[in-house]
């Protein structure tokens, strides 16, 4: 994405910021805010979401941004959700409930998660705040919740 903004020479840059500073710095407060307010992992969705809004006023296209930096973008909040997810696993582990479905299959949920497994499979279904995040792979952190889930009750 940097590339993108370093093909441009100064007076470009600042004619833009001349003809839409009042748009910027309203995007910018708006930012702000969704991040200091707003808890949950749809937050990262709104501030990708104003940012490509901001990207298309400014009169960029999809073709003009590379591929590449979109996927960058969209990996970069999934990476940031999933980070979320597994600190809540850490921190929510002692107040775990571990429910046996009885058909071989398991649920685990605390204030915030919520993993959907079956005995001897490899991987879960995890919901964070009712966002559903995937199948991940178990591992130690999954494990750990689990085993806390089994133990607490």
């Amino acid at each position: 994405m940097l590339d993108l903004f370093l093909n441009y020479d100064i007076e470009t840059w600042k004619a833009f910021l001349q003809e839409r500073w009042l748009v910027l710095v309203l995007a910018l407060v708006v930012l702000l805010i969704v991040i200091r307010v707003v808890k949950t992992v749809m937050k990262w969705a709104i501030v990708a979401l104003i940012i490509v809004g901001v990207l298309f006023y400014s009169g960029y296209t999809l073709q003009d941004l590379n591929m590449d930096t979109v996927k960058s973008i969209g990996s970069q909040v999934t990476d940031r959700v999933k980070q979320e997810a597994v600190n809540a696993m850490a921190g929510e582990a002692s107040q775990a409930a571990f429910t046996d479905n009885g058909d071989g299959s398991y649920t685990v949920t605390t204030d915030n998660l919520e993993l959907k497994g079956k005995q001897g499979e490899d991987e879960v279904s995890v919901s964070f705040r009712g966002v559903t995040l995937g199948k991940w792979k178990i591992g130690e952190a999954i494990r750990s919740l689990i085993a806390t889930a089994k133990s607490n009750g």
